[in-house]
């Protein structure tokens, strides 16, 4: 049983509007955040019924459950209790509210609604509040109110979950493979091994008691970050909020390590928490990126491989968060060279053309590991890692799909932005494809088009040669243009006439 006078601490900052107090509670029982008074209401109830603006911000920060249901129904054994009951909820909760009422089933949201505050009904909307949620007596938030504008805000978000609830049901039904194939040129054996990996977890054919921990190597450019914003993606319906991006090199320094994890107590800052903890206390099941994991300070490894390995952190508000729901994928640039330059060796053997092909057990033995050792030093780190992944780089056929890709990427945007209609010849296609670059990848390709075409085009606008409606024709072979590495551009006033430069 919880001692309520320990309980009451929290409950009592509230009721005196005193911040501090309710955060020294939480230090000391991160718990006590979602406990229920003993009459059956919790912590964000109380601070919304009684409008703690700051109170109530601390608490969604420290993970109060947006949507839980108050569970006070007015009504006790005998005349002497029902007293005491009905003089509790008035002093305790809110004077505002008839305690002699059955509340049962009443969220944050429908307390907001009460008190009639704009403000509050909007931040739990923001902090995941469902606004169709029905207390005991089948009322909705939206049922109760006393403002229009509260109304149209409820109504409209009422609107968006719907849709956002049907977009989730459609991603559900499409496979992780297929969108990764859409998504993504080339990368076959990447792609069947991550949804291999994904599909264990989602299926519970994996160790619960550790979260997911994949590696993604290869050179730049070749679709490693793209990868893990699809799989964050898919498994949470578009969710932005659900994908945690890193740049390790912002994480070089020993002293850096508190931005990750919140500075100790004492420090200045210390009660803001840090930048993975405060994401994962609302997100316990995200999917986080470490970008570029070999700049990180070793500090930063040492804190990741506890992390890894218990798949839970403290912050430097004392507070534990539970993430071992979460997947955790790291990139690196490591050995890329070596990557490249291996997988090319083996096309030109083998004749395979694809991005399907294995590395060899002795190239990832004798080159890999030592590579991997080297910059990660520790063994049982690389231990804690489900799957290393290694991206290729693009076939031929691949290449010219990417090209495409892009080229169709910018037509759509010619017709969207300038009202101009865009096309080439096949040959244009091949001369960006002789600007790829092996280390570089797709950004290579972005890069050249940018030189090549985009360029054109702008000094083309610029000059009043570009009208709306418009076509604009693009050619290479004899006529591309070497000394200025551009292709010449062809102005067509109607589809009908014969390209003029």
């Amino acid at each position: 049983l919880i001692d309520y006078v320990y309980l009451g601490d929290i409950f009592i900052a509230i009721n005196d509007d005193d911040q501090i107090a309710c955060k020294a509670a939480l230090v000391s029982n991160p718990d006590s955040v979602n406990f229920r008074h003993p009459r059956g209401w919790t912590p964000l109830m109380a601070a919304v019924v009684q409008r703690r603006r700051r109170i109530i911000k601390t608490l969604l920060e420290c993970g109060a459950d947006v949507n839980a249901v108050d569970e006070y129904d007015g009504r006790t054994n005998s005349s002497e209790d029902h007293s005491l009951h009905r003089s509790i909820r008035y002093e305790e909760f809110s004077a505002c509210l008839k305690p002699d009422t059955n509340y049962r089933g009443c969220t944050a949201l429908h307390y907001a609604v009460l008190v009639n505050d704009e403000a509050l009904v909007k931040l739990l909307l923001d902090s995941g509040a469902d606004p169709s949620m029905e207390n005991i007596h089948g009322h909705l938030p939206i049922d109760l109110c006393k403002s229009d504008s509260i109304a149209r805000l409820l109504g409209s978000n009422v609107l968006d979950r719907r849709q956002r609830q049907g977009q989730s049901q459609t991603i559900l039904r499409i496979p992780l493979e297929q969108r990764l194939r859409d998504n993504i040129v080339g990368q076959e054996s990447a792609i069947e091994i991550v949804t291999a990996t994904i599909r264990r977890k989602e299926k519970n054919w994996h160790d619960d008691e550790h979260p997911l921990v994949m590696l993604f190597m290869g050179s730049s450019g070749v679709g490693k970050t793209e990868v893990a914003k699809q799989v964050a993606a898919h498994l949470h319906s578009n969710n932005p909020r659900a994908f945690i991006r890193l740049d390790m090199s912002e994480y070089q320094e020993k002293h850096e390590v508190s931005k990750l994890f919140g500075a100790p107590p004492g420090y200045v800052g210390f009660d803001n928490g840090g930048q993975l903890t405060n994401t994962l206390m609302h997100y316990p099941n995200a999917v986080v990126l470490f970008d570029e994991i070999e700049k990180a300070h070793p500090d930063v490894m040492t804190a990741l491989l506890q992390l890894f390995d218990e798949g839970r952190m403290t912050s430097g508000r004392g507070e534990t968060v539970n993430c071992k729901d979460a997947i955790f994928i790291m990139t690196s640039n490591v050995g890329s060279q070596v990557i490249a330059e291996n997988a090319e060796l083996i096309r030109s053997k083998t004749g395979d053309a694809t991005s399907s092909i294995q590395f060899s057990r002795e190239f990832l033995d004798n080159v890999m590991r030592p590579l991997l050792r080297k910059y990660f030093i520790r063994d049982e780190f690389l231990g804690r890692i489900n799957e290393v992944v290694y991206f290729l780089p693009f076939s031929p056929s691949e290449l010219k799909e990417l090209v495409l890709r892009y080229l169709n990427r910018w037509k759509e945007m010619a017709i969207t932005k300038h009202s101009i209609s865009l096309t080439w010849d096949q040959d244009v296609i091949d001369h960006i494809i002789a600007g790829y670059d092996l280390y570089y990848g797709a950004r290579s390709i972005a890069y050249e088009i940018d030189r090549q075409i985009l360029s054109h085009l702008a000094i083309a606008d610029e000059k009043g040669q570009l009208k709306p409606n418009c076509g604009v024709h693009l050619k290479a072979s004899d006529c591309f243009d070497k000394v200025q590495s551009c292709f010449p551009l062809f102005i067509l006033s109607s589809a009908n006439q014969t390209p003029g430069k």
